[in-house]
């Protein structure tokens, strides 16, 4: 019997490393493959390849001058006014090679799970490789280059004609996905994340509500620092289930960040396992209630890389499957 969920996955994936003490560290991807397959969570007839984004893709999203930026400072190129224009070579987001092949490959693999939930038969698909939501249209940020949520969906709105409901539950706000949508009616942008007073990026406060045509359709919940389960729980709980009825999206993608855990080197929030574990749940429930079924999921966040990630995005797996 066909899962009804699938695993999307590239050894190239793993390129995505800025360098050995970086905290973006993509081994997490690697261990988290390797506790879903030794508790037989995971078999490799669930995995589908990722792919490729192509450049006509990127620029579904990104300016055209920061995608050929990103190019020339991969061959080598870099010029010093990258980084102040386009965030290319900062502290948070070096140069490393073959940076805009392995980038894509994220993009790519969320394109794909988009793919297999509109044309192939999928209810739900997981990239874990995605989820980086801090790449803006012309800019690099916060370790994210191409912004993976953001391209997949106006990639979904052009090629499937759907309103697309985005929860971003990192630690982090979802800044890049909510600005890129803040004026689209189309888009409603959900994000759960610690107060922009103690956490990069500062923004994500409950006033950012949209813009124009697109006002009301851009939610965020900051929690204070040292927040634990139960607030954060009961919080995305009742908005999400008032934001769901009230946008009545075709398909949900959420940013599944496993940093809003106690062990967290570079967040201040105090979730346990069982935030991971409830979180997923409820995405999985709300999708079969009101988009039949659709529910693509990414990565994000998230730098205890050994205790707390593989654990956490395991569970999402499991939900799905």
């Amino acid at each position: 019997m066909k899962n009804e969920a699938a695993f999307i996955f590239s050894e190239e994936q793993l390129g995505y490393k800025f360098h050995d003490d970086h905290p973006f560290n993509q081994h997490r991807l690697t261990i988290t493959n390797d506790l879903l397959f030794k508790t037989g969570a995971l078999k490799q007839e669930d995995i589908t390849p990722a792919r490729m984004a192509t450049v006509d893709e990127l620029l579904l999203v990104h300016d055209e001058e920061f995608v050929s930026a990103v190019i020339s400072a991969t061959d080598g190129q870099q010029k010093s006014a990258y980084k102040t224009k386009f965030g290319v070579g900062t502290e948070d987001t070096p140069v490393f090679p073959m940076m805009h092949d392995a980038a894509s490959w994220l993009v790519g693999g969320t394109l794909q799970a988009a793919d297999l939930v509109f044309q192939h038969g999928y209810k739900h698909a997981l990239n874990l490789g995605g989820g980086l939501h801090h790449g803006f249209r012309g800019k690099a940020s916060g370790f994210c280059i191409y912004n993976d949520s953001s391209i997949a969906i106006e990639y979904m709105k052009q090629k499937y004609g759907v309103r697309v409901l985005y929860i971003d539950t990192d630690a982090h706000h979802g800044d890049g996905v909510q600005w890129a949508f803040y004026d689209d009616p189309e888009v409603c942008t959900l994000s759960f994340h610690e107060s922009g007073r103690f956490l990069f990026p500062g923004t994500g406060h409950a006033s950012e509500r949209g813009h124009g045509e697109g006002y009301g359709t851009a939610f965020n919940v900051p929690f204070e620092a040292f927040s634990e389960d139960d607030t954060m729980l009961q919080s995305y709980e009742t908005v999400m289930r008032q934001v769901i009825e009230s946008f009545r999206p075709d398909v949900i993608l959420t940013q599944n960040g496993a940093d809003a855990h106690y062990f967290d080197p570079l967040t201040h929030l105090c979730g346990t396992l069982n935030f991971f574990h409830e979180v997923p749940k409820l995405a999985h429930q709300l999708a079969h209630e009101y988009c039949e079924g659709r529910w693509i999921a990414v990565g994000g966040g998230g730098y205890d890389i050994w205790r707390v990630v593989p654990r956490a995005w395991s569970s999402v797996w499991l939900e799905m499957s």
